[in-house]
C-alpha cells in the first residue's frame, strides 16, 4: 500500500502566496483537489491534509474536515476502499538558536468524525506573531485591489484580516476546556505532547524537514529533542527522511564552522566535498576589492566571513546585490542523493540513530534513544498527494517557485535580500526566520525541490484501521517516488521473522534477508480509470494529461545497502565512527523479477553495543528533475567554478525539467537489535 503523508493545500499561508499571479500561480488549490488527485491522478492507497496550522482559521479547520469526510464516502467499501483520506496539520516552529530549535511535525489522526480529532489544530506560533500584522481598516481596505483586476491578492489580505481576528486561546488551561475558535499555541514539543495527551486522543506525530537549512540554525542538532519531555516515544513513531524538499538521511562529518561563543568565530577553508558559505563570501569580497589596499582588503574578507556566519540561515544577504550564481554550491552536499538545501548534519535520519541520552534511561538501564520508523512524502503545496509517479512538468509536480518576469525578480529581490549600501564592504543581517522575507526567498532552493516521495505499509488490508495499524508498528518504508517494493526481515527472531520496523534483543548473531523489486515503467497519459472518473476538463486541469499509469515491466534493482548504526554508548562518544554508510553493499543483476539477499553481522555478539540496521534498494538510474541540482562544474584540482541553478522563477523556462540520471531508492525502517542485559 502506497500513501502520502505530508500534504498541503491553499489553506496554508505559504501555499497560498506561492499561487499568486506573482510566482506564476494559478490560484489556490482546495483540499478537495488533494482527494481528486489522489484518486484519479496518482492513484495512490492513502494520503494525508495536514495544512500549517498557523493558517486554519475556525471556519477552515471545519471545512478541511468535512472535505476529509466527503472523500471518505466516495471510497466504496469502508473495509475495502479505493482510498483513504487521513487529517492533521502542520506544526511548524522555527528556532533562531540550535537549543531553541524543533523544526517541523506532522500530526495525524486515524479518525475522522468530530468527536475523533481535536476541535483546534495547535500551532507553534508566538502569541504575538498576528499582532504585527497590518491593522484591519488597511487590510480592509487592501482587499479593494479587487476592483482594478487584483482579485487574488484581495483574497491574501481577506485571509490576514481573517488570521488577524482569530484570537489566541488561554495559556494554562486544559484544551478541552477551551473556546472552539480560539487560535492554540504550543512554543515546544513538550507543549504539544501535553495539549494532545488531554485530547486523548491516537496520534502520530512525524517529524520531517529537521535538516533542512532554510530553517534550521547553523549546528542544530537533535540532542536537544532527545530528552523525556521534547520526546513522545508512543507518538513520534516515525521520521520523514524524504520528500519533494529533498533526503534528510545522510549524515555528513562537515565543519559547519563557529559564529562566536566558546569556539569563537571560525571559517573552516573548504574540503574536497564541502564548501562553506563564509568561505564563499570571503572570495566574493576579495573579488571586489578593486583599489583598496591589501591590509584593508584582507580586513574586509575576513568581516565577510565573520557576517556570514552571524547571519546564519541567509548568508547570501551580506552581499544583497549577489546571485545564487556568485555563491557556488557553497554548503551543499555534493555527494548526497537528491539532497536538501543547505542541509544540516547533526539533524539528520543516520545522527538521530546513533545518539542517546544516557542520563534519561529508563528503570532498566536503557538509554533514551529515537527508534523510528522512516517514511517518505511529498511535502506538496498544492493539494497534489504522490506527486512522484512520473519526472514530468517540474513547474507543476514540484515546490519550485520563483518571480515571473524582470520586474517581479527586481521587486522580490528589494523584498527579500534589500539594497547594498556599500558593494564593498559585507553589510550585516538582521532577518528573522520566521520574517515574510524569508519565506519569500525562493530562488535559492529551487534547484532543490523534487517531485514528491512515498510511504509504503505492509497492511493485513486496505482498510483504514490496517494501514493505521502498520503505520504505528513501523512496518513501513519510504520511496524517493517510484512504487519500488522492500521487505528487510531479521531471520530467527521469535516466530521466524521480526519485519523491518521491529526491535528485538539477541545474543547471537543476527542473520538478515532483504527482497526489493524495481517499480513498474510509467507509460505516457493516463490510465482509462483515471479518464473516466472525472470530466476530461478537470482531468486536465489536476493532473495535466500525466497519470499513475503503469506498464507491465518493471525497473531492475541494481544494489542493496545496508547501513549499520551502533548508538552512543556514552554522552560523550563521538558519533563520526558510529554510521557505517554503506556497511555492505551487494550488487544485483537488475533483472525485472527483483533482488534478494541474506547477510549477518558476525561482529555484533562480540561488540557487546545494541545496533541498528536498515537497507536501501537502489534502482537502475533512470532521468529525474534536479537530480544533478546546481549543476556544479569543477576546475582540475576538484574546486567548483560555476553553477547552472535549475530557476523556479522565469530565468529557467517552464518546459526545462532540468533532468539528469540518478538511482531512485527505497529506504526500510531499521530494525533496532538489542544486546541482552539484566532488567529488574
Amino acid at each position: 500500500m502506497f500513501g502520502d503523508l505530508h500534504v498541503h493545500s491553499g489553506y496554508s499561508i505559504d501555499a497560498f502566496i506561492f499561487s499568486l499571479p506573482f510566482f506564476g500561480g494559478e490560484g489556490a488549490h482546495p483540499p478537495a483537489d488533494a482527494c481528486d488527485f489522489a484518486r484519479h491522478c496518482a492513484a495512490v492507497d492513502f494520503f494525508a491534509l495536514t495544512d500549517h496550522a498557523e493558517g486554519l482559521t475556525p471556519d477552515r479547520w471545519r471545512e478541511i474536515k468535512e472535505t476529509i469526510r466527503r472523500c471518505n464516502a466516495l471510497a466504496g467499501d469502508a473495509s475495502n476502499p479505493d482510498l483513504v483520506a487521513f487529517v492533521g496539520w502542520e506544526w511548524t516552529q522555527v528556532g533562531r538558536t540550535p537549543e531553541t530549535h524543533y523544526g517541523h511535525k506532522n500530526v495525524i489522526f486515524p479518525g475522522v468524525a468530530e468527536d475523533e480529532v481535536p476541535a483546534r489544530p495547535i500551532t507553534a506560533l508566538a502569541e504575538a506573531v498576528f499582532a504585527r500584522a497590518p491593522p484591519w481598516w488597511l487590510l480592509r481596505g487592501l482587499q479593494l485591489s479587487r476592483v482594478v483586476g487584483l482579485g487574488a491578492y484581495a483574497d491574501f489580505f481577506h485571509l490576514l484580516e481573517q488570521l488577524t481576528a482569530v484570537p489566541n486561546c488561554e495559556r494554562g488551561v486544559d484544551t478541552r476546556a477551551l473556546p472552539r475558535d480560539c487560535r492554540e499555541n504550543a512554543s515546544t514539543p513538550a507543549e504539544l505532547f501535553e495539549k494532545l495527551g488531554q485530547w486523548g486522543f491516537d496520534a502520530l506525530v512525524i517529524p520531517h524537514g529537521l535538516s533542512w537549512g532554510l530553517h534550521a540554525p547553523r549546528d542544530a542538532r537533535l540532542e536537544t529533542q532527545l530528552t523525556r519531555e521534547q520526546h513522545d516515544p508512543d507518538r513520534q513513531r516515525l521520521i520523514e527522511i524524504y520528500s519533494g524538499h529533498g533526503n534528510a538521511e545522510q549524515y555528513r562529518r562537515w565543519d559547519e564552522g563557529s559564529a562566536g561563543g566558546a569556539q569563537g568565530v571560525r571559517c573552516p577553508a573548504p574540503t574536497p566535498d564541502y564548501l562553506p558559505c563564509c568561505w564563499r563570501a570571503g572570495e566574493i569580497m576579495r573579488q571586489r576589492c578593486a583599489d583598496l589596499a591589501p591590509a584593508e582588503c584582507d580586513r574586509r574578507i575576513e568581516e565577510a566571513k565573520r557576517l556570514a556566519l552571524e547571519a546564519d540561515v541567509a548568508p547570501h544577504l551580506v552581499f544583497p546585490d549577489t546571485r545564487a550564481e556568485d555563491w557556488l554550491d557553497c554548503d551543499q552536499c555534493r555527494d548526497c542523493f537528491k539532497p536538501t538545501f543547505s542541509p544540516r548534519p547533526r539533524a539528520t535520519a543516520q545522527y538521530s540513530l546513533a545518539i542517546s541520552n544516557v542520563a534519561a534511561g529508563g528503570p532498566g538501564g536503557d538509554p533514551l534513544r529515537f527508534r523510528w520508523g522512516f517514511v517518505a512524502s511529498s511535502d506538496d503545496h498544492s493539494a497534489r498527494p504522490g506527486t512522484g509517479y512520473k519526472q514530468v512538468r517540474r513547474q507543476y509536480m514540484t515546490d519550485a517557485h520563483g518571480p515571473r518576469t524582470g520586474v517581479h525578480d527586481w521587486l522580490l529581490r528589494r523584498g527579500v535580500a534589500g539594497t547594498a549600501e556599500d558593494p564593498q564592504r559585507p553589510q550585516p543581517v538582521q532577518r528573522d526566520p520566521q520574517s515574510f522575507g524569508a519565506l519569500l526567498d525562493v530562488e535559492r532552493v529551487a534547484s532543490f525541490m523534487y517531485p514528491g516521495g512515498l510511504v509504503a505499509v505492509h497492511a493485513s488490508g486496505r482498510n483504514r484501521a490496517a494501514i493505521w495499524d502498520a503505520l504505528k508498528r513501523r512496518e513501513v518504508y519510504g520511496t524517493s517516488g517510484p512504487r519500488i517494493l522492500l521487505w528487510f526481515d531479521l531471520l530467527g527472531a521469535g516466530s521466524g521473522r521480526a519485519p523491518m520496523g521491529s526491535e528485538v534483543t539477541l545474543g547471537g548473531t543476527p542473520r538478515f534477508e532483504v527482497r526489493a523489486v524495481g517499480a513498474r515503467v510509467q507509460q505516457p497519459g493516463c490510465t482509462t480509470d483515471a479518464a473516466g472518473g472525472l470530466p476530461p476538463p478537470e482531468l486536465a486541469r489536476l493532473c495535466r494529461g500525466e497519470c499513475y499509469n503503469p506498464s507491465d515491466r518493471r525497473h531492475g534493482i541494481i544494489a542493496i545497502e545496508v547501513v549499520r548504526v551502533r548508538p552512543q554508548a556514552s554522552a560523550d562518544e563521538a558519533v563520526d565512527a558510529l554510521i557505517e554508510d554503506p556497511w555492505r553493499r551487494f550488487a544485483c543483476d537488475g533483472s525485472p523479477a527483483g533482488c534478494v539477499i541474506e547477510f549477518e553481522d558476525a561482529e555484533y555478539a562480540a561488540s557487546g553495543r545494541d545496533t541498528v540496521y536498515y537497507v536501501r534498494a537502489l534502482q537502475e538510474a533512470t532521468p529525474a528533475i534536479n537530480a544533478a541540482n546546481l549543476r556544479t562544474a569543477f576546475d582540475a584540482q576538484g574546486a567548483a567554478v560555476s553553477v547552472a541553478p535549475c530557476h523556479g522563477g522565469y530565468r529557467t523556462p517552464d518546459t526545462e525539467d532540468c533532468l539528469a540520471p540518478i538511482e531512485e531508492r527505497a529506504w526500510s525502517s531499521p530494525i533496532y537489535v538489542n544486546q541482552p542485559r539484566p532488567r529488574p
